[in-house]
C-alpha cells in the first residue's frame, strides 16, 4: 500500500507478489529432452563447424543438469570451475540474478546430475579448439570465435547460446521449435531434480532463487498434492460408504 517491501526475516515463504502473476511454463518431459539431446549430440560428428556447436550443446547441457541461466554461463570463467569442491566439483557463478534490482548474487552450484561430465569433456575435448591458454586469467568458460586484439577468445554473448539452442530444437525436436527456450531448460532442470527427490530448499540453492515460493512455481508441473487429497478423500468416502453397507 505504500509503495516500499518489507522483508520478513520469518516467514520467507510468501514473498511480495507483482502485478501479475509469472507466466506459466510447461517443461518437456525427461524422454524428449533426452531425444533433442541425443539428436544435437549426433550431430557434432558431422556438424560444419564443431567448436561452436559443441560450446551451445554443454550451455544448453548445463541449463538442463543444474539450471543455469543464459546470463550466467556467458559470464562464467575456467576459474569458476572449483574441481576440488565438494563430491563432483562446483561452479561459482558470481553473475547470478539479484532480487528486484539488488545486484549481482553469488552462489556456488554443485555439479551433479552429470554436470560435471559434461563440463570436462568440454573443456579436454573443445575448449582448446578456441584458445590455448587455460591458464589465462578471466579465460571464459564458453568463449566465442571472435578474437580480442591479443589473439584470446572474448565471451560469448547470450544471443549465439540462444540460437544455438533455437536451432538444434528445430532441426532434432521440431514440435517445440520456438517453445523450447533457455529459461524453460531451468524450469525443467528444477522440476527433474524435484521428481529425483531433492527438496524445495536444495532446488533453491542450486538456482539461486531468493524466495522458495519462486522455486515452489518452477516444480508445480509435479506438485501431487491436489491429486493426493482427491485419492484421500476418494477412500474416506469408500470406508464410509462399507459402514453404511455393513
Amino acid at each position: 500500500m505504500t509503495g516500499r517491501v518489507v522483508e520478513c526475516p520469518i516467514d520467507e515463504m510468501n514473498r511480495p507478489r507483482g502485478s501479475k502473476d509469472a507466466q506459466l511454463r510447461i517443461p518437456p518431459t525427461a524422454p524428449e529432452v533426452g531425444r533433442l539431446f541425443t539428436g544435437w549430440g549426433g550431430e557434432l560428428a558431422t556438424c560444419r563447424k564443431f567448436a561452436p556447436t559443441a560450446r551451445n550443446y554443454t550451455a544448453a547441457k548445463l541449463m538442463s543438469q543444474v539450471g543455469l541461466r543464459v546470463s550466467e554461463a556467458c559470464g562464467l570463467d575456467l576459474g569458476d570451475i572449483k574441481w576440488s569442491l565438494g563430491r563432483f566439483g562446483k561452479l561459482h557463478v558470481r553473475l547470478g540474478k539479484g532480487a528486484r534490482g539488488s545486484g549481482p548474487r553469488e552462489r556456488m552450484v554443485p555439479l551433479i546430475n552429470g554436470a560435471d561430465r559434461t563440463l570436462r569433456w568440454f573443456i579436454e575435448d573443445v575448449w582448446g579448439q578456441f584458445d590455448d591458454d587455460h591458464s589465462r586469467p578471466g579465460a571464459p568458460l564458453f568463449p566465442s570465435e571472435r578474437k580480442n586484439t591479443d589473439g584470446s577468445s572474448r565471451r560469448v554473448g547470450d544471443d549465439a547460446l540462444r540460437n544455438g539452442l533455437a536451432a538444434a530444437v528445430a532441426a532434432h525436436f521440431p514440435g517445440w521449435a520456438e517453445k523450447l527456450t533457455p529459461h524453460v531448460l531451468r524450469h525443467f532442470c528444477a522440476s527433474e531434480l524435484y521428481s529425483g527427490g531433492l527438496d524445495l530448499l536444495a532446488i533453491q540453492e542450486v538456482l539461486g532463487h531468493s524466495w522458495i515460493a519462486t522455486t515452489w512455481r518452477y516444480v508445480h508441473v509435479q506438485q501431487t498434492r491436489v491429486e493426493d487429497a482427491w485419492a484421500a478423500g476418494q477412500q474416506r468416502a469408500a470406508k464410509r460408504l462399507e459402514g453404511l453397507m455393513g
